[in-house]
């Protein structure tokens, strides 16, 4: 495994659900990661002297106006399990993460995959977000409806870039200034239309760590997956692993 060493490149770890994948699910399977895992998964950052930040804690780092040893907590889709499970291990660290919520489906399911995965995940209702972000955690927008977002008319895409933002500060009554392109989808109009819109920061799914000055709209992520064991997780999110296969 490559050394781990201080460098400037930013893991910004990507998660879905925290909970054990069902048994019955025939395909993407690596969506799940296990408390368990995830638990240990902390302890080896805290072990290792970095501390969990959401998107908001980490804008100075990105914008290369701090340094230190920081990894990036991302969780998509705001699924229940993320609040029933993630939450009280980052609070077991101190830790805080971002979960971008699809804001038309509060309470409800994965509409957008449920009948490809046979599975319906719930998500977090309304209440459920404030109280996410009530114990410091943050919100940020991953659109309406969880579109392909390169394939959306101009007016759509205003409506689940601009809508979804609107949709989550009446939830929240607070500024929502993360984005995160469903499945990773975004071109030029996307993330101009994501940057008018008001966010200061977006993800997507391309592969590596994020580095101070980088495009703030198109920042990469590392997958944290269920197969990942904890050698594989330290190689992924702090040596230069990921970037290589950017």
């Amino acid at each position: 495994m490559d050394r781990i060493q201080p460098s400037p490149a930013l893991p910004i770890l990507m998660y879905h659900n925290i909970a054990r994948a069902p048994h019955r699910l025939p395909v993407y399977r690596s969506l799940y990661v296990s408390p368990g895992a995830f638990a240990r998964q902390l302890w080896l950052l805290r072990r290792l002297g970095y501390v969990g930040v959401s998107m908001a804690a980490a804008m100075p780092y990105l914008r290369g106006e701090r340094s230190g040893r920081i990894a990036v907590i991302t969780l998509d889709d705001g699924y229940q399990d993320n609040l029933e499970a993630a939450l009280p291990l980052l609070q077991r660290y101190g830790f805080t993460a971002t979960v971008y919520a699809v804001s038309s489906v509060l309470g409800r399911f994965n509409c957008w995959d449920a009948e490809r995965l046979g599975v319906r995940k719930p998500v977090m209702s309304a209440a459920q977000l404030r109280q996410w972000a009530a114990a410091g955690m943050e919100v940020g927008a991953h659109s309406r409806s969880h579109p392909h977002l390169t394939r959306c008319g101009d007016q759509a895409l205003h409506d689940e870039i601009h809508g979804a933002k609107s949709d989550l500060e009446d939830v929240l009554g607070a500024a929502v200034t993360q984005f995160c392109y469903p499945y990773g989808d975004v071109d030029g109009r996307v993330a101009a239309a994501t940057r008018e819109a008001g966010f200061v920061a977006a993800t997507t799914t391309s592969r590596g760590r994020a580095r101070p000055g980088a495009d703030l709209w198109r920042l990469p992520r590392v997958q944290i997956a269920r197969h990942h064991l904890l050698p594989q997780f330290a190689m992924r999110t702090l040596t230069a692993y990921e970037d290589r296969r950017a």
